[in-house]
């Protein structure tokens, strides 16, 4: 059976692919990667692929995006194939890293919230905002990855490469998907990681924001299945 891993974006867990991995639990065999306790974004992906042997196919969301980048870096001969959600190939700008050093700052010194109700329209769609039961699953989900999770990560989203230069070389299925509304990683991103890659199928979802596979489970769990089909064809 196919290996399928999954890998949150900040201050995310298992709970950000949770309609995906109910939807393809019995047609694939599905890993969660981990991406707390590390401050580097090749850690990270060095640990899935010592985790996870032989072929697999990978799927990351923002932070799980740069991720699976870096394990196409590091062996793109056992990846079969990538999913690309939410996420973006190029290097924070100088702006951004800044932003990131205060918000580290400030979650140091103020009793830590995670994704409060202020920063919820970065994360999604004013339609999604709408759901009660949706928007309080993304603050527990982040109010349990918690504040030292969140300045590892920030700090390994801060440090990461551009992986803009890779993505020509990877000619094994590649899925790109994003909401048209994402105000983090705009649809831009997306359509020049889909330009670069050789064979990729682009996904842009309407009226869907950064946290796609919340938002819009049943397309990102009907675009994964195509990914993994096209991996399996493929081999």
């Amino acid at each position: 059976m196919t290996k399928l891993v999954l890998i949150p974006g900040l201050l995310c867990s298992e709970v950000l692919f949770a309609p995906q991995i109910e939807t393809l639990k019995d047609e694939v065999e599905i890993v969660v990667a981990e991406t707390k306790g590390m401050d580097s974004i090749t850690a990270m992906a060095t640990r899935l692929l010592d985790e996870n042997s032989g072929e697999i196919v990978i799927a990351g969301l923002s932070m799980g995006g740069y991720v699976a980048l870096e394990a196409i870096r590091l062996a793109a001969d056992r990846i079969r194939g990538i999913g690309l959600l939410s996420t973006a190939a190029d290097q924070d700008t100088d702006k951004k890293k800044k932003m990131r050093k205060e918000l580290i700052r400030l979650s140091s010194i103020d009793k830590f919230k995670g994704v409060t109700p202020r920063l919820l329209p970065q994360f999604l769609s004013p339609a999604a905002l709408e759901d009660e039961a949706l928007t309080l699953r993304v603050m527990e989900m982040a109010a349990e990855v918690g504040q030292e999770n969140f300045a590892l990560q920030q700090n390994a989203i801060m440090g990461r490469r551009d992986q803009r230069d890779i993505l020509p070389d990877y000619y094994r299925p590649a899925l790109v998907l994003c909401g048209h509304i994402d105000v983090l990683t705009p649809p831009e991103k997306s359509e020049e990681m889909a330009s670069l890659l050789p064979n990729a199928e682009l996904v842009l979802l309407p009226e869907i924001g950064h946290l796609s596979t919340l938002e819009a489970p049943q397309a990102c769990s009907a675009a994964l299945r195509q990914l993994i089909l096209r991996a399996n064809k493929d081999t």
